[in-house]
Order: structure tokens, then sequence, then C-alpha cells
């Protein structure tokens, strides 16, 4: 697929039917457009298979509640129209978006109880997430805004709001020739990258941030869970930007990032090294399982 993502061929599942591609459109006055009232998934289709589907749904279920909205569709319903978007565009092997928000109706203010809540699942064809930097690791910048407070934001829900400042960091990013931006908490520790969580590597064990401050991937929890299998010590703990210093191998996790190594974060480089290399097969094998 090539193009403008409002102008390609296919169709897009929208509040119960398959539409045409460019016709999936909402008002202008959508309240999602203008107070950020919608909550996403980001997921991943492998030979025909949405890797750990349900639990994609279940917490998308969970951000609206988060965010005060309830989605008018049930888990199995959930389901039922992501394989709907596959089967309508043919692909088996793609990226999967499914999107809910708070749309046009009696409430145009910061209030908006009495408007309907809709849901609308895309499909596509995407590839690494970063380039050819899953092979060779990813370039970070260290972003200048911060994840807030869970006392300020809902911090376990993926909310299109919570991702303002990641892309405000993304592009900061990107304009110095990196592929991503580390993101530090409100506290000042070490949180995420804009889009995917952080893992580092010190005399063989691992040492990943503690998400009280910001979402706990699906993918990281995985992971976290294989590494546990494989014998290998994770520490889920506060990580100090200091600390970046001795680590000596990292790598970035999430649907779309898959198992993507770091080379560099700022002024700190990393080497690509067996734990991480090991990790992205096998996670690469187990979502192909």
């Amino acid at each position: 697929m090539a193009g403008g993502y409002d102008d390609r061929d296919g169709k897009i599942w929208m509040d119960g039917k398959l539409v045409e591609w460019r016709d999936a459109n909402v008002h202008i006055l959508t309240h999602a457009m203008h107070y950020a009232s919608s909550v996403f998934e980001g997921e991943r289709c492998y030979s025909g298979k949405i890797f750990k589907s349900r639990e994609h749904s279940e917490r998308l279920i969970k951000s609206g509640q988060l965010i005060d909205f309830e989605i008018p569709y049930t888990v199995d319903e959930i389901e039922a129209a992501k394989q709907a978007a596959l089967d309508a565009n043919g692909l088996t092997d793609a990226y999967v978006r499914p999107v809910a928000w708070r749309g046009s109706g009696e409430d145009m203010g910061v209030a908006a109880a009495k408007n309907p809540v809709h849901l609308a699942v895309a499909v596509w064809e995407w590839g690494n997430y970063y380039g050819d930097a899953k092979f060779k690791g990813a370039k970070l910048d260290i972003a200048k805004w911060k994840r807030p407070s869970p006392e300020t934001a809902p911090s376990q829900a993926k909310a299109a709001g919570l991702y303002m400042i990641a892309t405000m960091s993304k592009h900061a990013a990107e304009a110095k020739g990196c592929s991503d931006a580390l993101m530090f908490d409100y506290r000042g520790y070490v949180a995420e990258a804009t889009g995917a969580n952080l893992f580092f590597v010190k005399d063989g064990e691992v040492h990943t941030p503690k998400p009280d401050a910001f979402l706990n991937g699906i993918t990281r929890q995985t992971v976290i869970g294989m590494l546990r299998d494989k014998g290998i010590t994770v520490n889920e703990r506060v990580i100090m930007p200091e600390e970046l210093e001795g680590f000596e191998q990292a790598w970035l996790t999430g649907t779309a990032a898959e198992v993507t190594p770091i080379g560099q974060i700022g002024d700190y480089n990393f080497e690509v090294g067996a734990i991480t290399t090991e990790i992205a097969k096998d996670y690469e094998k187990l979502v192909r399982a």
C-alpha cells in the first residue's frame, strides 16, 4: 500500500459494517478530534493469526473505561470485527488498528456524555517500524517532554491524548537523525520510548523500568515472561538516567517495534549482543508459531 492513509483501496470495518476505505470518514465536530476522547490498539497478524488478539481487545475496552466511556461492543464482537477487516482486505500478515472514540452528538464542550461512542478497525501491511534499525540498532534522542504522573493522566490507558507529547518528541528526534526518543517520567526516571517499552542488559541480567507511569505493554509482558522462562533474571525497577552509561545492551519492545535493538541513546552506545539477538529471534518464532 502506498500514498496517504486516507487514499487507499480496501475496506475498513466501521460501526458494524465494512465500508470503502476512502469513505471511512467522521464529522468535523467529532468530539475526539477536539478533546482527544479516543482509545486505540496496535496489533500484528502473523500468518492469519493476530498475536494475543483477545488481550488487545480486552485492553481496548479497559482503556475506554479509564477515560470514562463504554465501547458498545463485546470482546467477541471486536474479535469478529478484526477478522472481518482482515478477510475483506485479503491480508494474513498485517498491522491491525482498532480505534474507539466519542463522536459528534448533542455535546460539543468538554463534557460529552450524550455523544455516541464509535468503533472502527483498519488493517494494512506494515514492515519493520524502525526500518533497518531492526538489524543494526536504533538511534534514540532524549526527549525534553516527560511522561505525566498517573494523578495527571490515566497512564494505563492506550489513549490518543497521551501520545501528543510522544509525537512531538519523535519529530524532534527525527530532525536529529534519530529513529525515536527516550522519555523520562515526571520524576525524572527512565520510562519508555514514544511508542515502545525499554529493556537494558548489564552483567547478564535484564533491567526494565517499572510501568507505574506509562503503559505496561503486552509485548513487554510477553518478553519478560520469555526471559524468565530462559532463566534470565529480569529486574523491574526504577532506572535513573545516570545508569544508562553502565548498560551493555538495550532494546525496544512493542507491537509495531516487535523486538528492536538499540545502538545509541543520546551519547551512550550499546552493542547488539547475544541476549538482545536471542530474544529478538525467539520473539519472532513465538509470534509465528
